[in-house]
């Protein structure tokens, strides 16, 4: 956006862009948690925990941002989509998809997730808020890889 917004136009569209990103992280917590349940592997159900506790830790750093700029009301909802993806992933693993099939439904909740940040980052944001963002973007990819790289030797 151009530097010509006022203070008050340049808070509305950094809480509009951390809502977004904070929405995204609690559908990857609850998903993270979810798929974590239905995993056999033991390895993988502590990491897919870790990986919500994450989560959890990013929201909160955000959700700080947002009362630091005086931004009281924080929805607790996630989104439509990532409850759907979460339904399915529920679904598959009752089904009797195995491990590999729960990997490809966090792999797609991870997708969504690398979109939030990329997003996020394309808007004029203060700098502290664009590193917390660039941060928490470099673990998520790094964890997108991981659940990826998983999925994919578990299919051989």
């Amino acid at each position: 956006m151009a530097n010509t917004l006022d203070g008050s136009t340049k808070n509305k569209e950094m809480e509009s862009v951390l809502l977004d990103v904070i929405k995204s992280l609690q559908d990857g917590q609850k998903g993270f948690s979810d798929i974590g349940e239905h995993l056999k592997d033991d390895k993988l159900k502590r990491y897919f925990l870790a990986e919500s506790l994450k989560r959890a830790e990013f929201r909160g750093e955000l959700e700080s941002e947002l009362h630091r700029a005086g931004i009281a009301d924080i929805s607790e909802s996630g989104s439509t989509a990532g409850s759907f993806h979460r339904a399915w992933g529920e679904l598959k693993a009752k089904l009797g998809g195995g491990d590999h099939t729960l990997l490809e439904t966090a792999e797609q909740g991870e997708d969504e997730a690398k979109k939030a940040y990329k997003d996020a980052l394309e808007h004029d944001l203060p700098l502290p808020i664009r590193e917390l963002l660039t941060t928490q973007q470099a673990h998520v990819i790094n964890a997108h890889n991981y659940v990826r790289d998983t999925r994919d030797a578990l299919a051989k």
